[in-house]
């Protein structure tokens, strides 16, 4: 995808890798700073001069985004990235053909992404046979974990939760492993958290809520010929089985729309960074998530940025409660001016339709109007005019809410969870703002 029309600076600083660097970003966005700076249809380019003799050479591509640099930073982008990416927002880059350092920088791009395509083409197919036997074998070993995990939370549930304050959640912890090495990362996974919920405050019922789910999830992998096949895909991919994405693309149920993109959330775990993207079709009123994934230091996919519409054609993953989806086409990200959305008592009703259909469901996307932020009960909620609140999360600080709101309702977006709201983006003077 290439595009002659320039980013907003809200979308610019959603590419920033934290507060610091965007900070610094619109402290060079300023034409004294660089020389040599120009736009084209693919990418942003110039020299900005640094504490050195020699000015840095920076460029930008706009179809990943992908940077180049020539300072000494570890962060992608870098401030002098964000800066010259601000600079064209603001409409102050010429255009024009690229230089030629510019234009090698693109065709090593294109040329390393066409060697790319025909290493998978020289690949060929791959070995049905040979995957379908790793397919059956690891079959067998999930199948021996979910039976094993059964009997022992019966066995441990059964003789009550003395001990496990005791040993910090190591006996969990050790379970864990053996799923691991049963190839169910889901059920893992499940445990780990269990292990971390001990000695918290009331842990006993919340690792009781916990273990009840893991169970839910053994007992439904051990019938999965008896469930119907989208509850049997649900369960599949909650143990840890992937879908690939030729599949998806190729088979999964297909939604075009103008998507507004509502909120982006980034976490690390396991030394990967990993970025929720949530968007609503404004037509078929359909959520969806998007996910990248990136290890630290690299930048995640940032062409979906918070507070736009996107023309697009989704993809979704097969599932009892479909949410995740692949962008399959897409045309360009513009502005979205406001938001519509819904109450509370919406938005609680249909996460209460997806828990249904998906029980092991961790995060639902809302997109709330006409809402407050409010103190209450020692925490932050936000709250409609009749009373009725949602809470946030207990360590969301709804400063910048605060601010913006004065008092007056917002349109919020955001992911609900058992632990609260966690506020994403908010709409304000016809502009979407990213928390």
């Amino acid at each position: 995808m290439v595009t002659a029309v320039p980013w907003t600076a809200e979308r610019v600083a959603g590419l920033a890798p934290d507060p610091a660097s965007e900070k610094a970003g619109r402290a060079l966005a300023t034409p004294a700073k660089w020389s040599g700076a120009g736009a084209s249809e693919d990418a942003v380019w110039g020299f900005c001069q640094g504490s050195g003799k020699k000015p840095y050479q920076t460029c930008v591509e706009f179809a990943e985004p992908a940077f180049r640099c020539s300072c000494p930073s570890r962060k992608f982008p870098c401030k002098h990235a964000l800066g010259l990416l601000l600079l064209w927002a603001a409409g102050r880059l010429d255009t024009g053909p690229a230089p030629e350092w510019v234009h090698a920088w693109l065709a090593e791009r294109a040329d390393r992404a066409r060697r790319a395509e025909k290493r998978a083409e020289a690949a060929g197919p791959k070995d049905e046979e040979a995957a379908a036997r790793r397919a059956s074998d690891r079959a067998a070993r999930v199948e021996g974990g979910v039976a094993e995990l059964k009997v022992w939370l019966t066995d441990r549930i059964g003789a009550g939760f003395a001990g496990f304050d005791r040993n910090g959640g190591e006996e969990l912890r050790t379970v864990a492993a053996r799923m691991v090495d049963a190839q169910a990362s889901g059920l893992a996974g499940g445990l780990r958290k269990a292990a971390g919920i001990v000695g918290r405050r009331d842990w006993p019922e919340a690792l009781l809520a916990e273990l009840s789910l893991s169970y839910l999830l053994a007992d439904a992998a051990s019938r999965l010929d008896a469930l119907p096949v989208p509850l049997a895909e649900t369960v599949r991919t909650r143990l840890g089985f992937s879908v690939e994405t030729a599949r998806v693309l190729e088979g999964g149920e297909r939604v075009a729309d103008e998507w507004l993109i509502t909120g982006a959330a980034d976490e690390e775990n396991d030394r990967l960074l990993t970025r929720r993207t949530w968007l609503r079709g404004r037509r078929s009123g359909r959520d969806a998530l998007v996910l990248s994934f990136a290890p630290p230091g690299r930048p995640l996919d940032a062409s979906l940025p918070p507070g736009h519409l996107l023309t697009a054609e989704l993809a979704f993953y097969p599932g009892a409660a479909p949410l995740r989806a692949l962008v399959a086409e897409r045309g360009i990200p513009l502005p979205a001016p406001a938001a519509d959305g819904g109450s509370i008592e919406d938005a609680l009703a249909a996460y209460a339709r997806a828990l249904a259909a998906d029980p092991w469901l961790e995060r639902w996307p809302v997109l709330l109007s006409g809402v407050t932020p409010a103190e209450h009960a020692g925490g932050w909620c936000l709250s409609e005019k009749d009373g009725t609140a949602l809470p946030l999360v207990p360590y969301a600080f709804p400063w910048s809410l605060l601010a913006m709101s004065a008092g007056k309702p917002l349109t919020v977006a955001g992911e609900w969870s058992q632990s609260g709201l966690r506020p994403l983006t908010c709409w304000h003077e016809d502009r979407a703002v990213r928390l």
